[in-house]
């Protein structure tokens, strides 16, 4: 006689629960939505008039070169421009699927993943630690400002919260690495010194290893501080307007009948529901931070992907652009899968619970 190992029920039911199949369809759902945005994306790179060969020959005729029709044609033969739009898609998306390959870069004339993929794990890191600096700083001055509604510290955070929000970050930037450098003698441009740079170009050193040195935090402590400023302003003040709205609503009125503790209910009742917008703006958190501002970034000098995408859709290198465009949209729809599974668990009124069987 055998015996048939049998999953645990709670295991079991975690597996094949209504929430569970819930998140499996959200998963399946990943691909066409990956497919639509990575259509959609290629078809507003070309959008604009001409493409890189008609921007190429421009260029050599504005250095004095004489460019006839017959260049201008073999270009677009040899980078199959003379296609149509739907044509280089499907090939690109077929590489991709087949080959992993996404495609030529035609400015700096080397394969797109070889470009991109030493700037994803340090665009990462800062995007990171960045969302990072923006909930732990966001959510708490947000609770202070609300339940000290009116005090002086409620004035203070709210002004600099209006201020986060209203200075460009690429101005805060500046001055930023002014102040920095009138205090320390040093800008701290770039993530990486001259040195560190020099290595990691040279192989002989990984960009893991930046994470070692107290240089590279420093430098990164600038950028952290640009880019999450105006997340972090605007998670205070919708997580300030939201506490608001939860501590004047009746349940916590009957709480405090009944003699809850006050930190009891704002930090079990009032901040699990006060958190619903904060989370449901995740995966558009995680692309603008992704995309590190790209004005900022290149003011900074940032080693990460947005001075790149800028380049590339200046000089129309669709397939560059089209690859960080296409990374960016798969991370949005993971935030976007994230924030509905946390919803989901913040919100008893959104959760899938399992019905009862007559």
């Amino acid at each position: 006689m055998t015996t048939r190992a049998v999953a645990p029920s709670g295991l079991r039911k975690a597996l094949t629960g209504h929430m569970a199949k819930y998140i499996y369809r959200r998963i399946l759902i990943f691909i066409p939505t990956i497919l639509i945005m990575s259509a959609v994306i290629f078809f507003i790179i070309q959008l604009p008039p001409g493409d890189y060969a008609s921007s190429y020959i421009a260029s050599l005729k504005a250095e004095g070169n004489v460019v006839d029709a017959t260049t201008l044609n073999e270009l677009r033969n040899r980078f199959g421009l003379d296609e149509a739009w739907y044509v280089q898609y499907f090939k690109w998306m077929r590489n991709i699927v087949t080959r992993f390959d996404f495609g030529y870069s035609f400015e700096q004339a080397q394969d797109v993943w070889t470009i991109v993929a030493p700037l994803l794990p340090m665009t990462i890191a800062v995007s990171l630690i960045t969302m990072l600096f923006t909930y732990l700083v966001g959510i708490p001055l947000g609770i202070y400002s609300a339940v000290h509604q009116y005090s002086v510290g409620d004035y203070v955070l709210t002004t600099i919260g209006f201020l986060g929000m209203a200075v460009p970050n690429f101005l805060f930037a500046i001055l930023i690495m002014f102040g920095t450098y009138i205090w320390t003698g040093t800008a701290f441009i770039g993530l990486f010194s001259k040195e560190m740079s020099l290595a990691i170009q040279s192989g002989t050193m990984q960009w893991y290893e930046c994470f070692s040195y107290s240089d590279f935090w420093s430098r990164l402590l600038v950028p952290v501080i640009v880019i999450g400023t105006s997340g972090t302003c605007g998670t205070l003040r919708s997580m300030r307007a939201q506490m608001l709205d939860e501590l004047g609503c009746q349940y916590v009125l009957c709480a405090r009948a009944k003699g809850v503790s006050e930190r009891r209910i704002i930090y079990k009742y009032c901040l699990r529901a006060a958190l619903n917008p904060t989370v449901s703006g995740l995966s558009g958190s995680l692309a603008s931070v992704f995309s590190g501002s790209t004005i900022s970034a290149i003011v900074m000098n940032l080693q990460i992907v947005g001075p790149t995408l800028y380049n590339a859709l200046k000089s129309q290198d669709m397939y560059l652009a089209g690859t960080i465009l296409l990374v960016m949209g798969f991370l949005i729809c993971v935030g976007t899968l994230l924030s509905d599974i946390m919803l989901a668990w913040l919100d008893p009124r959104i959760r899938f619970t399992e019905r009862s069987v007559e």
